[in-house]
């Protein structure tokens, strides 16, 4: 770092993302993006907004918005559009945490709120997933702290049901509590209908994972007005044209074309369910996953180990070397034939493996 940086920032750790080499041609399972792309709408919607790049954005993005209330049942000013869920997530942050509202979060979960806490200066606990993955919902009940819970869970993959995560909300009264449904569509329970009974629930999502938008970088937050409010503050106090004309355009489509997503969804969970079941049969154990990714472990190899080979293999997996999930990797779940591909694989390393002692 340079002389000039802030010693306030010196010690932060950085988020890391997946990697994104360009060193051959790889099966990417290590993101967790879609693996089928947009429709052909999305595509029209957008190009259209191409030629307009001259004008500035609609800094209320009021049309996707408008469409995003009216497929979940809310009004617009329940609903905040962001530069995807990641920025919702940092304002949450910033609006609801400061010394005196901490957060409180898994010690195993998605990468970024450490992160977001660290950056604005937010204390934080963690409180340890279960042995088996799962979040004890009851360790949060009554914890008098902000509380933000992917549900459900990444990298686990594994889903609270809706009965716990209100009993959550309703034992914090007077802090907020994120839901971050990044991967509800894959079979999770989501808690928007408790919108309009909690004032201190707020709602993520994005259309990365089941909407085919990751490079698009669309996101939002939906939670009762007053909440959503103080959000906007601090949208319009950082980055209030924060949605380009061509993303708010290519979220409008996808919205329009639910129902193409919605069986892409759906094509995703069969193919996954078939990929973890081919896995148990090689000696993995895999979490019950509710999301477009799988969470796995053998005992004939190591997580970093079998990221290795694979990606000398031209098949990329995400593994994190730290405690308690070395040993683990996690899978995005592709289309059928890049499964086959990832399980011929898998099951040639297993061979070789085993007879090599």
């Amino acid at each position: 770092m340079s002389r000039f940086f802030s010693s306030k920032y010196a010690a932060l750790e950085a988020y890391v993302p997946g990697e994104q080499p360009r060193d051959q041609k790889y099966i990417k399972l290590n993101t967790n993006e879609s693996p089928f792309p947009p429709s052909p709408k999305v595509t029209e919607y957008a190009a259209r907004e191409a030629g307009r790049l001259q004008l500035y954005s609609d800094p209320d993005s009021t049309e996707v918005t408008r469409a995003v209330a009216e497929h979940f049942g809310l009004s617009p000013r329940q609903v905040l559009l962001t530069n995807g869920s990641d920025e919702i997530l940092n304002f949450a942050f910033m609006a609801f945490g400061d010394a005196e509202h901490p957060f409180l979060f898994p010690d195993i979960t998605y990468g970024f709120y450490e992160v977001f806490a660290d950056l604005n200066g937010i204390p934080y606990e963690t409180i340890p997933l279960r042995e088996d993955w799962s979040i004890d919902y009851k360790a949060y009940c009554g914890a008098g702290k902000n509380i933000v819970i992917a549900n459900p869970n990444a990298p686990t993959g594994l889903s609270l049901p809706l009965c716990e995560i209100e009993e959550i909300v309703r034992t914090n009264p007077d802090h907020v509590v994120i839901v971050d449904e990044a991967y509800v569509d894959f079979g999770g329970e989501s808690a928007l209908p408790l919108i309009e009974k909690y004032d201190n629930l707020l709602v993520t999502r994005t259309f990365s994972k089941s909407r085919s938008l990751a490079g698009a970088r669309l996101g939002w937050g939906m939670g009762q007005e007053s909440l959503m409010q103080d959000l906007n503050t601090i949208k319009y106090s950082t980055n209030p044209y924060n949605i380009n004309r061509m993303t708010a355009a290519a979220g409008l489509a996808a919205m329009e074309e639910n129902e193409y997503y919605l069986q892409n969804a759906r094509t995703i969970i069969a193919t996954r369910d078939r990929t973890a079941d081919a896995l148990r049969q090689l000696g993995f154990a895999v979490t019950d996953s509710r999301t477009n990714f799988l969470f796995v472990s053998a005992d004939w190899i190591s997580g970093g180990d079998l990221y290795r080979e694979l990606k000398a293999r031209g098949i990329l997996i995400r593994h994190w070397d730290k405690p308690r999930i070395g040993n683990w990797c996690r899978v995005t779940v592709g289309t059928d034939e890049e499964m086959d591909a990832f399980l011929a694989q898998v099951t040639q390393l297993r061979k070789e493996v085993l007879t090599n002692g």
